[in-house]
């Protein structure tokens, strides 16, 4: 059996999806007995958009979760820099102070002169990362996979030529916050934004697609039992337009309100569509009229037609309880510092009470005669 694991994209709350990796590996390292397992020992294939894509590197990396966990606490508010006032009308953040963050941390060498490239040896499991080609207007879903078509080593704009560091900032490079990336891929020149500006800031259903079909030359196997994903959110919030009439809501109020909604309806319908084509075993339900699409009850696919084995973990930070009032109100931007630890302790207290180690693992389906 194959395992992807799918990291979302959410800024600063990806310290979030780190309480959810941790409460995995703790519970992996449990039931094997081994105190020094890391999740590159039990993912094949790890997929990552945005600060999802840098945990995922760091995974690749054989890091154990804690350690990340430790640099995200440490390292947050250093790559959130302003800019100096007269740069803020092109972006928010100095995009320097996250390449520099990139470049130390992602290096062959004590002295960061040799960048670790996207086809180092020492990327333990297969990667994918996610961004936006802002040249030529299109979704860059990136791979280690030596087979891959554009990881000919004999080609001079071969991907895994390119420094992994490289392509984390292209991966994080929001609009508005940070400057657009610039990668060289032999003598093509692109701009790329972050990978949330695609459909893929859930990177879940690409990374299967990636894994099983022809195209990409993975060649793996699809099936309930062949492969599992494992899916992690960042937590989020139900966007919403001001408290206001009609006739009052402003052009920046809408502004405000389109990319975070486009983003999560994107995400939300890569999460829908996973649980339709594969075998759910754990998610909150999406919403009153489709429920969480899990267990035995009516789908699409009949068990033996499901293509994977489907695990969602995410929280909606402002969803109203029956009585109106809030369960938990928290600023959701992806630059939100001051937030960290309250992501932080959501995090714990959500793997606590959900993840579970028979997630990891296809559903056990009852025996036919």
């Amino acid at each position: 059996m194959k395992r992807i694991l799918a990291l979302d994209g959410g800024g600063v709350r990806g310290i979030f999806t780190l309480q959810i990796l941790a409460r995995i590996e703790g519970l992996l390292r449990q039931e094997r007995q081994a105190p020094d397992l890391v999740l590159a020992d039990v993912f094949d294939l790890v997929a990552g958009t945005s600060t999802g894509a840098i945990i995922a590197a760091f995974l690749a990396l054989r890091k154990p979760v804690a350690e990340i966990e430790q640099l995200y606490m440490e390292f947050g508010p250093f790559m959130f820099q302003r800019e100096p006032w007269y740069r803020q009308w092109k972006r928010k953040y100095r995009a320097d102070a996250v390449a520099d963050f990139f470049r130390r941390h992602f290096s062959e060498d004590a002295d960061h002169e040799q960048p670790v490239l996207m086809g180092s040896p020492r990327l333990a499991i297969k990667l994918l990362i996610l961004m936006r080609n802002a040249t030529t207007g299109s979704p860059w879903p990136v791979t280690n996979h030596p087979d891959a078509h554009y990881n000919d080593r004999s080609h001079a704009d071969c991907n895994l030529n390119v420094p992994l560091w490289k392509l984390l900032r292209a991966s994080t490079a929001a609009p508005t916050y940070f400057a657009p990336e610039r990668v060289d891929f032999g003598r093509h020149k692109f701009l790329f934004v972050d990978g949330g500006v695609t459909p893929f800031n859930n990177p879940a259903l690409i990374a299967v697609l990636m894994a099983t079909l022809p195209q990409y030359r993975f060649g793996w196997p699809s099936g309930r039992e062949a492969l599992h994903v494992i899916s992690v959110g960042t937590g989020y919030e139900r966007v919403h337009l001001p408290d206001k009439v009609a006739e009052q809501i402003t052009v920046m109020d809408q502004l405000k309100f389109a990319l975070p909604a486009l983003i999560d309806a994107a995400s939300q319908h890569e999460d829908v569509m996973c649980r339709a084509l594969g075998d759910c075993l754990f998610g909150a339900p999406i919403d009153n009229e489709l429920g969480a699409l899990s267990g035995a009850g009516p789908s699409l696919l009949s068990g033996d037609e499901k293509r994977f084995s489907y695990v969602r973990y995410n929280q909606v930070f402002n969803l109203a309880a029956t009585d109106g009032t809030p369960v938990q109100e928290l600023d959701m931007r992806l630059d939100r510092i001051a937030n960290m630890p309250a992501y932080q302790k959501a995090g714990r207290e959500y793997a606590e009470a959900n993840v579970r180690i028979e997630h990891l693992y296809p559903r056990r389906m009852p025996a036919t005669a």
